[in-house]
């Protein structure tokens, strides 16, 4: 997938836009910028205001305490700076959607792209799990995650789980798909509830 048009259809397909915080963003910004305009044309016209006047919140704020604690101003400023910067990393930052890019092993072909939905590639990796391991498929769920994978099994009565042995399979499977970006693998071995109650 050498291709700067194939680059470009993977990054389109595995990432979201922003469009809609974007577009809330924006109308929040204009419905505040409308009314503030109205108070301040309302203001002009010696109309009364609809919620509070540019004198009354200038008065307001010149008006606020000046003795308040240091801490409290720190700390309302840190909080203020942080919300700031979260809003900033969101609108630069792109969202991620639940795929996967695929170059499976052996594949040398570079005029194509494949991308897979991690739930596919989840019920895949199960199903291969059930398969080498003859484990029934109900008795293992995976979830795929942007940078892991969690594989949980359910053992029944007195059937012994190799740990090792399902990470093997699980890694071998996902290393055979070539996923961009590679993902870390976690295996848990859950027991079933009425076994933990006895």
């Amino acid at each position: 997938m050498s291709s700067p048009v194939l680059r470009r259809v993977v990054r389109r397909e595995t990432h979201s836009p922003r469009t809609v915080a974007m577009i809330v963003a924006v109308i929040v910004v204009i419905l505040a910028l409308v009314y503030v305009g109205t108070e301040i044309v309302l203001s002009v016209l010696g109309q009364p205001a609809l919620l509070l006047g540019p004198a009354a919140a200038f008065t307001g704020v010149v008006g606020l305490p000046t003795d308040v604690p240091a801490g409290i101003s720190i700390a309302a400023g840190v909080v203020m700076a942080l919300i700031g910067l979260i809003l900033i990393v969101l609108a630069v930052k792109p969202g991620r959607l639940p795929k996967h890019a695929l170059t499976p092993a052996g594949d040398a072909r570079e005029d194509r792209a494949i991308v897979a939905d991690n739930g596919v590639i989840a019920a895949s990796v199960a199903q291969r799990i059930s398969e080498n391991t003859g484990l029934m498929r109900d008795q293992v769920r995976v979830g795929v995650a942007h940078r892991r994978v969690d594989v949980t099994v359910i053992p029944g009565f007195g059937e012994q789980i190799d740990r090792d042995e399902i990470r093997r399979v699980t890694d071998a499977e996902l290393q055979s798909y070539g996923l961009a970006p590679a993902v870390r693998t976690s295996v848990r071995v859950e027991q079933k509830k009425e076994e933990v109650v006895r």
